[in-house]
């Protein structure tokens, strides 16, 4: 990380790579953070909804408890696990090839600091794209849970959005925004590290693909309990 965390040899080269990492680490996993952002919202307020069959709650808690899930946890900790499954494996694999290939190999003996070039712009692009994914993810979860709702009829859509409403804390999304951000750069670093170092051939960068992916995950949920402990 000390290699990776210096400056560019090339701050045009640089720049070209982070625009290309935005492409292939934000723009391709929009689609999935939709679909599971609409579904996971969905679920929450179906399962709230039938939690809540006392008269005595009023049906504006359903959004409530909807907005408050989806903000403080899912929209971070869910989504960065399944960008761990799909970002850190495509990172792992990528650098992995390269490096059973030779090709970082090749940027060495040219004089490239290889990981700088390689990691660096992963790192960055995940900081810039993965809180505007956690946005993404808040607004379709909950607009998930609003249609649950409304089909289902477990909750007037009035009620729905007057409990969105209720009590609305801003620093809860800040908050969602911090711990996205660090699992972005976990992700990214953690991927990198276990591509930069594999060794072998094809049958190693598999394997190097699936221990980033496990590692990633478990370290973003220590850090998930660190940061909330910490937060709020």
């Amino acid at each position: 990380m000390g290699r990776v965390f210096t400056k560019p040899d090339d701050a045009k080269v640089f720049r070209e790579n982070v625009w290309k990492e935005i492409i292939l680490i934000g723009y391709y996993s929009i689609v999935i953070v939709l679909i599971i952002s609409t579904f996971i919202g969905a679920v929450i307020t179906l399962q709230t909804a039938y939690n809540m069959t006392n008269p005595i709650y009023p049906d504006y808690i359903i959004g409530l408890g909807t907005r408050d899930s989806v903000i403080l946890e899912f929209s971070s900790t869910i989504v960065g696990l399944v960008l761990a499954g799909k970002v850190g494996s495509s990172i792992a694999s990528n650098i992995g090839t390269m490096q059973v290939t030779q090709q970082i190999d090749a940027l060495e003996t040219m004089g490239v600091n290889s990981a700088n070039f390689l990691i660096l712009p992963k790192i960055v692009a995940a900081v810039i794209t993965f809180p505007f994914l956690g946005i993404l993810s808040m607004i379709t979860g909950i607009a998930g849970g609003w249609l649950a709702g409304m089909m289902s009829g477990e909750v007037p859509s009035a009620q729905y959005v007057y409990g969105l409403q209720y009590a609305f804390i801003p620093y809860y999304i800040v908050y969602s925004l911090i711990k996205i951000c660090t699992f972005g750069i976990i992700i990214s670093s953690v991927a990198s590290y276990y591509g930069y170092y594999t060794r072998g051939g094809a049958l190693e960068v598999g394997k190097a693909s699936t221990t980033a992916v496990v590692n990633s995950s478990l370290i973003i949920l220590v850090f998930n309990l660190l940061l909330t402990a910490l937060l709020l």
